[in-house]
């Protein structure tokens, strides 16, 4: 990571090096924080934030759903986010908002521990690298599941990413780029941190959220630009064998954006590389995040 100038924490803009938390921080003990993560691109007008508020709207859904208070509206968040980005001079890079417990309790029951708020920008390139957006990733089906029961799915909270980061490690240490969980019930969920696509005889397909995946926004994005376009999108529960037997795999997230995957445990998919509906995917969606495409002018929040 490379470091920016300032953060904004609790309403002010600090300095990075001055962004500090005590070690008996609740969330450092217990994972009692909830985050977005958002980008910022050289778009036709300017840097623009992609899907900001909507960004903000989840985070506070996922601080209510963990009891968290927030002081800040949404649209005090979005407002500090685009003054952030601009004392650090980025005209594109990676934001991340993040609400955590810090003093006042540590036990489970967290009632009197303090509500913190920071947000971090900083340059970040292609998540799963410039040659997997090219030519496709190689994946793996995780041996760890994708719990849902015990949590709230649906709320990005820092705690439940455990779960996802040792998929993450298994996959890396393995030899492949990501991950692909499955739920308690052997179904398809996600990647360790993005949704996932499949599309089989021109037609595209993507877990629905009662399998334990995140409602992303950037699965919302493609499925909305794909269907937009032309194509049909169906939410659907996927098995293990549906991702030997399609045609092209893709997966979507903010910091992923649209990745193909050309191998599932060690088996080509379709040809092994990346297919056409994967290719007008990543067409769709750089130009949305660029602002070339008119159709959802409402995306793009200008600095």
């Amino acid at each position: 990571m490379e470091p920016t100038t300032y953060i904004w924490l609790d309403g002010e803009i600090v300095l990075w090096e001055d962004a500090k938390v005590h070690v008996l921080t609740h969330a450092l003990h217990y994972g009692t924080g909830v985050f977005e993560g958002i980008r910022a691109y050289e778009a036709a007008n300017g840097t623009a934030v992609f899907r900001l508020t909507e960004h903000m709207e989840r985070l506070h859904r996922s601080a209510k759903a963990y009891h968290m208070e927030l002081d800040w509206s949404v649209g005090d968040l979005t407002k500090a986010t685009l003054e952030l980005l601009r004392a650090n001079g980025l005209e594109s890079g990676y934001i991340r908002p993040l609400v955590f417990l810090e003093l006042g309790a540590l036990g489970l029951n967290p009632t009197n521990a303090r509500v913190r708020s920071t947000i971090v920008t900083w340059r970040w390139g292609a998540y799963l690298g410039e040659e997997g957006v090219r030519n496709g990733i190689r994946t793996r089906v995780s041996s760890w599941r994708r719990f849902s029961g015990s949590a709230f799915p649906n709320a990005k909270a820092t705690g439940t990413y455990i779960n996802s980061i040792l998929a993450k490690m298994e996959a890396v240490r393995a030899g492949y780029d990501e991950a692909i969980m499955l739920n308690e019930e052997g179904l398809i969920s996600e990647g360790s941190g993005e949704n996932i696509f499949l599309v089989d005889n021109g037609v595209v397909y993507t877990p629905p959220i009662a399998v334990g995946c995140l409602d992303g926004i950037t699965r919302n994005t493609v499925a909305t630009l794909l269907t937009e376009d032309g194509y049909e999108v169906v939410e659907k529960t996927l098995t293990r064998s549906d991702l030997l037997y399609c045609d092209e795999l893709f997966m979507t997230g903010t910091a992923a954006e649209v990745t193909p995957i050309r191998e599932v445990d060690d088996s080509p998919v379709g040809p092994g590389q990346p297919g056409p509906i994967t290719k007008r995917a990543q067409e769709l969606f750089s130009d949305a995040i660029t602002g070339k495409l008119t159709t959802h002018p409402e995306w793009l929040e200008y600095v």
